[in-house]
């Protein structure tokens, strides 16, 4: 492979903002794996946000490289599984297989996408010094001929339409909204861009924590949990950027709620022994050797937590501590108060997706 911009390369970041700035150029915020495809002519490479190739896990996706895309050319983009309900986050990390006949079986089951938004390079040309305005016309041309399931985000200057798109694409699964520098230049692994995200706040149970990897007297994580209508405790997701003086703060002030996995509502969690031990299927898909073992505690305290969006019934990022609520009733926190989005198609953001 020889192109004017070679792997690896550390795609460019946003940093969060509250609110939509102006004079931007505005896109959709795809729910997926962030992917550069690197194509000289029958060589692809699919490169992460880690810079690790994710070729091998995308088959089909090789395959559409080869027959949308210019022969050299170097693409930003976002890889996702669109479903007549929406993007599907949790059928996508299961593409991460080490086993090739899983990977060839998933790639025809659950076939991914693969959304456009930048162009670093294409023939002979760098383009990572041109400004964006001119990397995404010459996007635009690049890809006027392209078909499913290789795609081109939507874009627009006009920051009333991108207020609409934050508001409405949540619907399909979307997770905000990008705002870019008209002028700017592509810069690997700098947040120069802006990102809007959807931020709500829930009352969730703490049922369980994690120890830190300092030390074993210094908390991790707090595992949150809500109750389902038939009164299950569900877990959710957890929160974990606490101060180091605060990590070992509650790890003393929850001594006193630990108990066993006989009497939690997460015994799941233990063998017939009773040791404490990872969720069954609950290994780190990215991290093999984690452990994601926990101590359980008795689901008695709430804690208010700021989230961006669920996927399916767990939070899809790792939760925001925000304050306690020594005055709610665990029993109380259920999914009843999430807000719901309203549901919008995927294809009326990009015609033949999902």
């Amino acid at each position: 492979m020889k192109l004017p911009v070679m792997p690896p390369v550390s795609p460019m970041l946003a940093k969060s903002v509250p609110s939509i700035p102006p004079g931007a150029s505005y896109e959709p915020k795809w729910d997926g794996f962030r992917a550069i495809i690197f194509r000289d002519a029958e060589e692809v490479e699919f490169g992460s946000r880690n810079e690790r190739p994710m070729t091998r896990y995308f088959p089909e996706l090789v395959e559409a490289v080869k027959a949308e895309l210019p022969e050299r050319c170097v693409i930003d983009g976002e890889i996702v599984i669109a479903t007549g309900a929406g993007l599907d986050f949790e059928a996508l990390q299961q593409r991460i297989h080490p086993a090739v006949s899983r990977v060839t079986m998933l790639a025809e089951k659950t076939p991914a996408s693969f959304i456009a938004f930048d162009l670093l390079a294409l023939g002979d040309e760098d383009y990572t010094k041109r400004p964006f305005a001119e990397r995404r016309a010459a996007l635009e041309a690049t890809l006027a001929n392209a078909a499913a399931p290789i795609h081109l985000t939507p874009a627009t200057t006009d920051h009333d339409l991108a207020q609409r798109w934050f508001t409405e694409f949540e619907g399909a699964g979307l997770d905000g909204v990008v705002a870019k520098p008209r002028n700017g230049t592509y810069q690997p692994d700098k947040r120069v861009m802006f990102k809007i995200k959807h931020e709500r706040t829930a009352d969730c149970v703490v049922a369980g924590y994690r120890v830190h990897k300092s030390g074993p007297d210094a908390l991790g994580s707090l595992m949150l949990g809500l109750y389902t209508e038939a009164g299950v405790l569900n877990s959710i997701g957890v929160i974990g950027a606490f101060p180091m003086a605060r990590r070992r703060e509650l790890f003393a002030e929850l001594q006193p709620l630990v108990t066993t996995f006989d009497e939690h509502p997460w015994n799941w969690a233990a063998h017939e022994s009773g040791e404490r031990t990872p969720r069954k299927g609950e290994g780190s898909r990215w991290n093999a050797g984690k452990d994601l073992s926990f101590v359980p505690l008795r689901p008695d305290r709430v804690v208010e937590v700021r989230y961006d969006h669920m996927e399916g019934e767990r939070f899809r990022h790792t939760a925001q501590f925000n304050r306690w609520r020594p005055d709610r009733d665990p029993h109380s926190c259920t999914y009843e108060q999430l807000e719901q989005p309203i549901t919008f198609r995927l294809d009326h953001i990009v015609p033949g997706l999902g």
